[in-house]
Parts: structure tokens; sequence; C-alpha cells
């Protein structure tokens, strides 16, 4: 659906807030353990996000891989009941010891879009995440796929003219990213994020690391670090599941959405996607892997 107008000229400097493979876990079973009645149920990694696929995805869930320790690292957000627990708990503890640990986290799961300044869609805001080059060599931005499939047309003012419109948008599923390009063919969008201090000239994709210090910038809440805390994330927000995230400790809000999550060398991480919490109490936010959305889009950045 998708196509997102706008940033003009002066606001397309504006950039906006915002896998790792899954590793196998092999795991020999002793000879005491040869009949199927006395064989602990212990599983894989990659066999154990499958069956969370299958028997526990709900929305307000999410799990990612954390590399160090190799175990699945499941999120239940407030709005998961007693029942919906349990029967996460029952699929976690199927697994057998050390494949998956279950969490409680604050808060609820939601995308960080809504009413209020910098890109604007009849009256729904988000984020501008990186100016970007498309593969048609036009100018053209980055930002979250569920702004992109919600609205065609953005614009850089609330109730002003269209100025950019979505050319690609994915979500649910397999991202949530957006390529909207500038409608005037002589708009010039570097690659830089404001961050109301001074403006961070981004150089390239980089790929996420688990632990890495990052930066986010969005129209709601400004400038925040955190750490990378989960890579390959799935989340399931009520309007649907989407897979390959960034988890990170960073704090986002509502209009965030599709803004830029960045390091400290200058190079676009992730796009803002959604997750729980505020910038008063915190909170886990999930972010798109920039590298993924340019080679989904065939867009270029940097420079």
């Amino acid at each position: 659906m998708g196509n997102h107008r706008g940033v003009s000229k002066k606001k397309a400097l504006i950039a906006g807030a915002g896998a790792i493979a899954l590793a196998a876990l092999a795991v020999t079973l002793p000879q005491a353990y040869a009949s199927e009645e006395q064989a602990p149920q212990v599983m894989s990694v990659k066999d154990g996000t499958a069956m969370l696929w299958d028997e526990a995805r709900m929305p307000g869930t999410a799990w990612s891989v954390n590399p160090e320790t190799n175990q699945i690292e499941v999120l239940a957000d407030s709005t998961i009941d007693a029942q919906e627990w349990n029967k996460i708990q029952s699929t976690v503890d199927s697994m057998g010891d050390n494949v998956a640990t279950l969490k409680r986290t604050s808060g609820e799961f939601q995308l960080f879009v809504a009413g209020g300044d910098a890109i604007f869609a009849e009256g729904a805001r988000c984020s501008l995440g990186f100016n970007v080059t498309a593969a048609d060599g036009s100018a053209a931005f980055l930002t979250a796929g569920h702004c992109g499939v919600a609205f065609d047309a953005w614009s850089d003012s609330e109730g002003g003219a269209p100025v950019a419109t979505v050319d690609q948008a994915t979500f649910p599923g397999d991202g949530d990213f957006s390529l909207v390009k500038y409608d005037d063919p002589a708009t010039e969008a570097p690659s830089t994020v404001n961050t109301g201090q001074e403006e961070v000239q981004i150089t390239g994709a980089g790929e996420a690391q688990e632990g890495q210090q990052v930066f986010r910038m969005g129209s709601t809440t400004g400038l925040h670090d955190g750490t990378v805390t989960g890579l390959n994330a799935t989340v399931t927000y009520p309007e649907g599941t989407v897979t390959g995230l960034i988890q990170t400790d960073v704090c986002a809000e509502p209009g965030d959405s599709g803004g830029s999550l960045f390091s400290q060398e200058g190079e676009a991480i992730g796009l803002t996607s959604g997750g729980s919490g505020d910038c008063t109490n915190g909170g886990e936010t999930f972010f798109q892997p920039v590298t993924t959305a340019l080679e989904a889009t065939g867009a270029t950045i940097g420079g």
C-alpha cells in the first residue's frame, strides 16, 4: 500500500527517530536416555524459535537470540494475561533447560506512530529515517513500513501539501520499512542526521552488534542513546508479526516511528519500528535493520 510524501529540502536534512543467523544448539543425548519416555525434550535454538512461532505467537510477545548465551530471550508485555503467560511458559519449558528464557516487560508493544509534527499524512505523524538515493538515482528517504502502508503521501508540515510519495513499503512480515521518493526531482537530500545540536554525517550502513552503543533520533523525543540487546528479533504487534528486527533498550514514543538509529561512527543502523515503554520510564524498542531495507529497495546511502 504505501506512499508517503515528503519532506522539504530543509526538512530533508532531518532524520527522525526510527540478523544474525539463528545458532544451532546441538545436543547429543547420553545413552542413559535412549528410550523415548526418559529422553529430555531439549531442542535446538532454531527449532525453539519455530515452536514459538507456531505455539506462542500472539500480540504482546517478542523474542530474539542472544549470541553470547545462545539462548532465546522471550518477552511478554503487559497485555499478556495469566492464561496466555502460562501458555508461553509451557512452550518455553518444553524446549528443555537453557534453550529459552521468559521475561515480563512493562508497557505494551505498539507501533510508534501518532499525530504531531515531522512528516505528516492525514493527521498521522512519523519520522524520517535516513535520506538515500533510490535505484533510479532519484532522491528519497527511508522510514517505517507501517507508515508507508498506511499513507501514500507525506508532507513536511501538518496539513501541508505532500512533498514525497511512497515507492515501496513492507509491513508486516519480513520487515518494517518504506522507501519514499521526493516529488521534486531537484531535491537535494544528503545523508545526515540533525540531532538538534549538530548534524551527523552518515557514511554508510552497518550491521548492529550485540552490546553496541547506538543513538536514536526521533521527532517526538529527540536524541537518546542505549545498547543493542538482541538480534533477529520477532515482534508481534496488534497489527501483525514482524521478523528480523534489532532489539535495544533505547526509549521511544509515538511519532518516533521510522526515525534513525545510528552509531557514533556515523553508520546508519536501523529505523524505529515499535516497542514498549516511554522515555520517562524506559522500555524496549525494536528497529528495522537499514542494511535489509537498502537491499530490498535497491537504494544506497552515505556520502
